[in-house]
């Protein structure tokens, strides 16, 4: 991915001073920049809006949505529980109580992040930076009042925000975002989720698990369009369990005011005749991310924003305008605040001198719905698009002695192999814990591992890891705990 060189202070400064940093946007890439920076001998300041470093994905994102669908895990698990003989009453939530807590997850680490940055001796200004031309902004401060500095590089990582359809913006405190759905003023009695991708998902989760009727409707044929259709499965039936309804290849064709909700007219083969309307206590519009691009005087530079909104820039993040770099969602997909850090620290090496390039072979992609999806890589649908020869190798978690005392057969591993070279080009999770256990199919990508590589790499017993393993001897047809008859 990466060429890195020794990294020293003396590579930051121009002539006796140090190399003075601008990063305008405080979330997970450009912390992870201005850290870095201040690491290597920069002068670094760092501007936001908020109190805190953290960004949309510690204050309204990644975050608070996790630590709700740990509530929400945890209240399915208690359900769960009479499979073993173990039988809860049925859960009392103070939502104020909850909210409360979310709450603190949060401060705890934005807080952190703040002692981090002193730490650093970055320069933290809570405001809102414009420019005036290639090395100057103009900022205006949260507290009041306005600076203009100057800086050698400017780094923009100024995130993204919910996309909004035209037609769905009624003035009506029924009508919510991510953003509005995690404060979690209410427990409604029905929602309908638009768009079935992984925030509607997550969200229309953890509502669920919460005790709403959750209705999510999605236009094209199947949830996560992005994902391999044999992931997606468990999760759907799960889902279908926990949902209301699922409407998929069906649009939303209006949302009108009510005096006791929201009435939303649907259109589709698969809504039924008696059912093509349906009164709502609350609509949530989840259909994607808009790149935040639209900052005052970016027109004073050279930089480039594409037709799509984003920020176009080179392997080394750097935009058209020499001084200035960009990182993040505002440059394109896939929106990961992973990739949005990894992307900082590239362009802050690349301001530092050093060889480097954002060329990574995988970037996980991470869905925290109960199962998880997890995959990198090469995927099953991509390659059928580009007519890629590939082996698929699947080990279903119903043979997995971890999995099955978890009370979880319903998950599966599968590797995307090269037939001829035996090289992992892509792997796929759904199951519990999907998410951590992507990291070792990440590594073995950019490791160019071969399938015998992880097939005699010894993983722990009793572990949902060892399903990756096993998933690479179902390549060579040797797994123990799946009998496959050789072909005559």
């Amino acid at each position: 991915m990466n060429e890195t060189v020794n990294q020293t202070p003396q590579e930051t400064q121009e002539g006796s001073q140090k190399l003075r940093l601008a990063v305008v946007g405080g979330g997970p890439g450009g912390y992870a920049a201005a850290f870095l920076a201040a690491d290597l001998g920069m002068q670094v300041t760092l501007i936001d809006p908020e109190t805190n470093p953290g960004g949309v994905c510690l204050y309204r994102g990644c975050i608070p949505s996790k630590a709700l669908l740990h509530v929400a895990k945890l209240i399915e698990e208690s359900q769960q529980a009479k499979n073993w003989g173990i039988d809860f009453p049925r859960p009392n939530i103070d939502l104020a109580r909850l909210r409360g807590w979310k709450e603190n997850v949060v401060k705890k680490l934005t807080g952190g992040l703040g002692q981090l940055s002193k730490q650093r001796h970055v320069e933290y200004i809570q405001g809102r930076a414009a420019f005036e031309n290639s090395t100057t902004l103009r900022i205006t401060k949260s507290e009041g009042g306005e600076t203009s500095r100057s800086f050698d590089r400017i780094i923009i990582a100024t995130g993204s925000r919910p996309a909004i359809i035209p037609a769905f913006k009624l003035d009506s405190p029924r009508m919510m975002d991510s953003t509005a759905a995690l404060n979690l003023e209410d427990v409604p009695g029905s929602l309908l989720v638009v768009g079935g991708g992984y925030i509607g998902l997550e969200l229309g989760s953890v509502y669920a698990a919460l005790g709403t009727r959750v209705t999510v409707v999605e236009m094209l044929p199947g949830l996560l369009p992005g994902a391999d259709r044999d992931l997606v499965l468990p999760l759907q039936k799960r889902l279908e369990k926990m949902f209301e309804a699922i409407l998929v290849n069906t649009t939303v064709a209006s949302l009108k005011q009510e005096s006791n909700g929201i009435r939303a007219t649907f259109e589709g083969p698969s809504v039924q005749e008696g059912s093509r309307d349906k009164l709502f206590d609350r609509v949530l519009v989840s259909v994607g991310r808009k790149p935040n691009s639209e900052i005052p005087g970016l027109d004073t530079t050279q930089v480039k924003v594409s037709q799509r909104g984003f920020i176009e820039v080179n392997k080394q993040l750097q935009t058209a305008d020499p001084s200035i770099y960009a990182i993040g969602d505002v440059v394109g997909e896939p929106m990961l605040a992973h990739k949005a850090s990894h992307e900082g620290r590239v362009a802050v090496e690349a301001i530092a001198g050093h060889k480097v390039a954002f060329e990574p072979n995988a970037i996980p992609a991470v869905v925290f719905t109960d199962p998880e999806i997890a995959w990198c890589g090469l995927t099953e649908t991509q390659a059928e698009k580009e007519k890629r020869e590939i082996k698929v190798a699947k080990f279903p978690w119903g043979a997995s002695g971890r999995a099955v005392t978890l009370d979880r057969p319903e998950g599966m591993t599968k590797l995307i192999v090269d037939p001829h070279s035996e090289r992992v080009l892509g792997v796929g999770i759904v199951g519990a814990g999907a998410g951590e256990l992507i990291a070792e199919g990440v590594l073995a990508i950019e490791m160019a591992a071969l399938a015998s590589d992880v097939a005699m790499t010894i993983h722990p017993h009793p572990t949902l890891s060892e399903t990756v393993m096993e998933s690479a001897e179902v390549f060579f047809g040797t797994s123990t705990h799946v009998f496959r008859p050789k072909k005559p």
